[in-house]
């Protein structure tokens, strides 16, 4: 099989290195993958923040192979169809009855990208067709077609790319462990979030239609902001007509211990993207939930012309709906969100008590069953690693031979484990996490 590698253009890797020792994953089961030479890993990574409830779960398994046995495709520009309309009320069942709409999506980048062309006919269609500026944060990721990638903060997911979509804009991201100036975290972070307003009124209110974030930036190094972050930026959408936007592709369906985290930072956006933990991964889904505020610009009569004017071959398909019926499902009866949330506790606290031990561990954040560790050179000055030393990925690759998959940086990594992991489980994953960061330290060039 490794011959055939050559023909599959895996993402963000170099291939001609790739090709070389490939890895590829032949089956997966609960928390475990495992490759073509049969070797288990761990899924500490959810896949990609996606299979929260486990692999092959029979209880979506049966659901697809049930409705594949009914409808495997409607026509979207005809038709919705039951597990759609089913799924719909199930998504708006778990957020506050200012919500009402549901549009479906394939994948994260449709629905992101779907959100800000929302936006942009929102405020067209109600009376301010002049706003069309788009905020977000530097190191932010809100997925890879063309609109995605230009409210996408990371200059090595864009250059290649440029020039991008006009209109877009962005500000600095909260990274309370290294603010910068001298400045104390809690300072720095009421000048992250003031910053949009600043550009707001720079740019003219008059011009800017929606701010986009992730609530906690998982590419930016798992970036935690506090609940008075988003109060204030809640603030400031409202007091300049600017519709807020969360970027909750990864973060939703119980990634942080709560369903969303709009509930878990107790502010809610105008525009809510969910995606991977929809249906687990199972089908490809992704969704923007919409609020009454929106959703009514779009609700008219045929000769106003003010339906959204954009869509999606896969969108609301019934093969994936039903596999984000039967997730959805699962993860209310067998209480999925709550173990994510008691158990992601007990991650976190295990992944302190590994900072005890290793002096290059220099900061852990997170929350519920995310989390981040970022490695240091020198604790007492926070300096880095050289990026040469690429210390993150060099941690990766010993915790995959070693049997748990994880995600690596230069000075960084994270977890993102199944939702359904025990303490046991956790406690095998800080283990060879552990044993990682001590091979690495011990063979450093």
């Amino acid at each position: 099989m490794q011959e055939l590698v050559k023909h599959v253009m895996v993402d963000f890797v170099q291939m001609s290195e790739f090709s070389q020792q490939p890895f590829i994953i032949e089956r997966g089961d609960g928390i475990r993958l495992y490759d073509v030479d049969g070797k288990a890993y761990i899924d500490g990574l959810s896949g990609v923040f996606v299979v929260g409830t486990g692999h092959n779960n029979p209880a979506i398994v049966n659901a697809l192979r049930d409705q594949l046995e009914v409808l495997s495709f409607a026509p979207p520009l005809h038709s919705t169809n039951p597990p759609a309309l089913k799924l719909a009320r199930l998504v708006l069942d778990q957020v506050p009855a200012h919500y009402s709409v549901v549009k479906f999506y394939s994948g994260g980048s449709e629905a992101t990208e779907g959100a800000l062309k929302m936006a942009r006919q929102f405020h067209r269609q109600t009376g301010h067709p002049l706003k069309y500026k788009i905020i977000s944060f530097y190191q932010g990721y809100h997925g890879g077609t063309l609109g995605a990638l230009s409210a996408t903060g990371m200059p090595n997911r864009r250059w290649v790319f440029e020039p991008l979509v006009p209109g877009f804009l962005h500000v600095l991201p909260p990274n309370l462990y290294r603010p910068p100036m001298g400045l104390a975290p809690e300072a720095w972070e009421e000048a992250c979030v003031r910053q949009f307003e600043e550009v707001i009124q720079g740019e003219h209110p008059d011009t800017v239609a929606a701010i986009i974030l992730e609530p906690i930036l998982m590419s930016a190094g798992v970036l935690v902001p506090s609940p008075k972050f988003f109060q204030t930026l809640r603030e400031i959408c409202d007091k300049y007509n600017v519709l807020l936007i969360f970027d909750e592709i990864i973060t939703g369906w119980g990634r942080l211990g709560e369903w969303f985290a709009a509930e878990a930072f107790g502010v809610w956006p105008d525009l809510l993207c969910v995606g991977k933990g929809m249906s687990a991964g199972y089908s490809p889904l992704a969704g923007v939930i919409v609020s009454d505020k929106v959703g009514q610009a779009f609700w008219g009569e045929p000769s106003d012309n003010v339906q959204f004017h954009a869509g999606h071959t896969y969108g609301g398909n019934p093969l994936s709906c039903a596999a984000g019926l039967a997730n959805v499902g699962y993860m209310i009866e067998h209480r999925v969100v709550d173990n994510a949330r008691e158990v992601g506790a007990y991650l976190g606290e295990q992944l302190r008590a590994l900072a005890d031990r290793f002096e290059c561990i220099g900061d852990v954040r997170g929350k519920g069953m995310l989390w981040g560790v970022e490695f240091v050179q020198d604790r007492a000055t926070r300096a880095s690693f050289p990026a040469s030393a690429n210390f993150g990925k060099r941690v990766e690759l010993a915790a995959r031979a070693r049997g748990l998959v994880i995600r690596g940086a230069p000075n960084f990594i994270t977890f993102a484990p199944p939702l359904v992991c025990t303490r046991e489980d956790i406690d095998q994953i800080v283990g060879i996490v552990s044993d990682s960061i001590a091979y690495v330290l011990d063979h450093q060039s």
